[in-house]
């Protein structure tokens, strides 16, 4: 457990509202009443001690949220914000989170609108906003050991997500989704429905390299652009910032547990279990030869052995594991991960939706988004 440098809690709740956002010209399809569906999530650095006991930090993160942003759910939001944008929103309950609820220790607070656009709130406040975007595309990675599955032509429908730092401080209008669609129109139409080996610059088109060559090509368009999130599947993916390449690898297991240092009469202290989702991240440089940092193939077998010691396992028997709370159980999976795999330097662990923890051997500050 000493490898490990950060633990956030997460935890997420979703609202329903109205909002129109009048700074926006009267003929924008924003500018008018409309409503969203909006899921919020708040990271969070807790001390020892703030939860009624240990391993309730989740639970308790979540009731203050769900409290923060009840008076948002069926309202109309500009009752409560002039301009409630995404980012307004995320300051406005980072705000009420901090100095109402008592929560210390934010590092993110994200709000998604919609399924394929949000923000997320860094730990100092700047606003990465982001917008999903997918193509159908064929590839074949031509460096491949003989007989690997992905030397042979195939297909994927890939997702890419453009997160760009907006950092407008005071004014009105801090999301504008419209924009990154413009920059992204023309990669769409040079990409979508073609094999990506063909295309000048990804004649080896990984993860690792497509979202490197998106990020060549963006950033000088689109100065913003804070990283590119590049899903080959949608549990396996990967990031570049301009620097740092990462990737990750998902998957979800059906356990059950029991917090063991609950009070006696508290609900988490029975035997209850989760459909949990665990998501392992990776960094390592990239293989220029391979064009990929770690296969993912390679991560799925090395894995294997811990991801069948706790899927369809009663947890609360694992020996070495302290508790069954998000926290502890991330912990033992990012150190026998690393054992195996020393690439791994993050888990994300959530017992439902956006709720969970997040341990890591970077400083939560560095943390990306996924």
């Amino acid at each position: 457990m000493s490898q490990i440098h950060s633990t956030l809690h997460t935890a997420s709740g979703g609202f329903e509202s109205a909002c129109r956002i009048p700074a926006l010209p009267s003929s924008h399809r924003s500018h008018g009443l409309h409503g969203h569906s909006y899921f919020a999530t708040v990271r969070a650095l807790l001390p020892q001690g703030w939860a009624s006991f240990p391993g309730a930090e989740v639970e308790e993160l979540r009731r203050r949220l769900e409290a923060c942003v009840a008076p948002l759910d069926h309202a109309l939001l500009n009752d409560s914000l002039a301009q409630p944008t995404d980012e307004n929103i995320a300051r406005w309950i980072r705000q009420r989170l901090e100095t109402e609820f008592g929560v210390p220790g934010i590092q993110q607070v994200g709000i998604q609108s919609t399924q394929h656009s949000g923000v997320d709130l860094d730990v100092s406040g700047q606003a990465h906003v982001w917008r999903r975007y997918r193509f159908q595309a064929a590839h074949q990675l031509p460096n491949v050991p003989a007989g690997h599955k992905c030397g042979r032509m195939h297909g994927h429908g890939f997702e890419v997500i453009l997160h760009a730092n907006q950092d407008l401080g005071e004014r009105d209008l801090a999301v504008d989704y419209d924009h990154l669609d413009e920059v992204w129109a023309p990669f769409h139409m040079q990409l979508n429905y073609q094999c990506l080996n063909s295309i000048e610059g990804l004649a080896n088109p990984t993860s690792e390299v497509i979202s490197a060559w998106l990020w060549e090509r963006l950033k000088p368009q689109l100065p913003e652009l804070s990283w590119v999130t590049v899903y080959e599947t949608g549990s396996c993916g990967a990031n570049y910032d301009g620097s740092r390449y990462r990737i990750w690898k998902e998957l979800t297991l059906d356990s059950a547990i029991q917090l063991k240092r609950a009070p006696a009469e508290h609900p988490l202290r029975g035997i209850h279990g989760h459909t949990y989702t665990l998501r392992l991240h990776l960094s390592a440089p990239l293989d220029e030869v391979q064009g990929w940092t770690v296969d993912f193939g390679d991560v799925k077998t090395l894995f294997d052995p811990i991801f069948k010691a706790i899927d369809h396992r009663p947890l609360y028997e694992i020996a070495d594991l302290p508790d069954g709370d998000a926290a502890s159980l991330a912990a033992w999976v990012l150190a026998k991960g690393r054992a195996v795999l020393p690439q791994i330097d993050r888990v994300d662990l959530y017992e439902t939706r956006g709720s969970g923890a997040i341990v890591s051997v970077d400083r939560a500050d560095e943390l990306i988004p996924v």
